[in-house]
This record gives C-alpha cells, structure tokens and sequence, in this order.
C-alpha cells in the first residue's frame, strides 16, 4: 500500500507512527458520533411524521426534485396560511429571491437582499438546483441563464423564481404541479 494515492491526493502510509496516533483521535470522535447519529435518526422519523400529517403534504411531496428532505422545508416555508401572502412578489421578496433593484443616474446594479430568512432561501436555490436534474423546462431555463453570462448562482436564483411564482399558485388553488399545463404557459 506504500506509495499508493488516496482519493484526497494524499498518499497512503502504514506508518505506525503516524496510522496509531490517528486512531487514537479517532476513536473518541466515533464516540461522539453515534449518540448524534442516533439523535438525528430519531429527528429525521418525527419530521416524516409530521409532514405526512399535514394537509398539504402531497401538494410538496410530488414536486420535481424536492424528494424527502426538501419537500417538508419548502412547506414549512409556505405553512397553511394562505392569506399570509397576497400574490407571489411578496412571498420571493420575504424569501430574498426576488431581486433588489437600485439605480443612480444611468447607473443601475442588483445587490444581494441581506434582510430576509437565509434558511428559507437556500432552501428554494437548493430546491431550484434539484430540480433541474428531475424537470425539463428547469434544466433549459438554467442553460438559458447560463448563456446569457450569469454566474451559476445568478441563474439557481432566477430559477428558484421562476419556481415560487409556479408554486404560489398551486399552494393557494391547492392543486398540484403539473409540468404539462404550466410548459404550455
């Protein structure tokens, strides 16, 4: 094994003096660990069980790439009060997805909304990201953004709000997302 590359680049040794001290740091890590491991299992079951409780579960569970992490996040996000939010433009700009626009004179620039739950908008940049690899018209929006020059970020958040106004309005008609209908829109 002497000689041989890790993955990582680093290589690989069967030195006991450096494999012994190494474990010995280890081991009480391992310890720690999998009382943690234990705890998170537990806390994974008890947000399964609350998100399939909830009325509106099903609405969150069929979007394309949310799977089972992000679904109960963006429901979260959303909650059941449906007057909370009078049209899609105020729930992205309390999200921070919607863009801030400033100008003086002929100068204008988009900078980045510092006042709003970081939480929440990465979970819809995360969301917005997933669903590229399970939606089609997601995927070819984000190569659109990205010949247009802008930066992955840029286009994950031009994304994500093109996905909140789509998902606004499945929340409040409570109906879900139905690729076919909103691609012939």
């Amino acid at each position: 094994m002497l000689g041989q590359i890790a993955t990582s680049g680093i290589p690989l040794t069967e030195d006991p003096a450096i494999v012994e001290p190494m474990q010995w740091l280890v081991q009480p890590l391992i310890g720690q660990l999998k009382p943690l491991l234990l705890r998170l299992t537990e806390i994974t079951l008890k947000i399964d069980a609350c998100f399939t409780a909830l009325p509106d579960a099903a609405l969150f569970a069929a979007l394309a790439g949310a799977g089972e992490h992000l679904a109960p996040r963006l429901l979260a996000a959303f909650g059941e009060d449906r007057l909370r939010f009078d049209n899609a433009q105020q729930m992205m700009c309390y999200f921070g997805i919607a863009p801030v626009r400033e100008s003086s004179g002929k100068k204008n620039w988009v900078p980045w909304r510092w006042s709003c739950p970081i939480f929440l908008r990465q979970t819809f940049v995360e969301w917005a990201n997933q669903s590229r690899h399970h939606c089609a018209w997601a995927q070819t929006y984000y190569r659109m953004q990205r010949a247009k020059g802008n930066s992955h970020p840029a286009a994950m958040r031009s994304l994500a709000f093109k996905w909140i106004r789509i998902l606004f309005r499945c929340w409040k008609n409570r109906e879900a997302y139905d690729e076919a209908k909103y691609v012939a829109l």
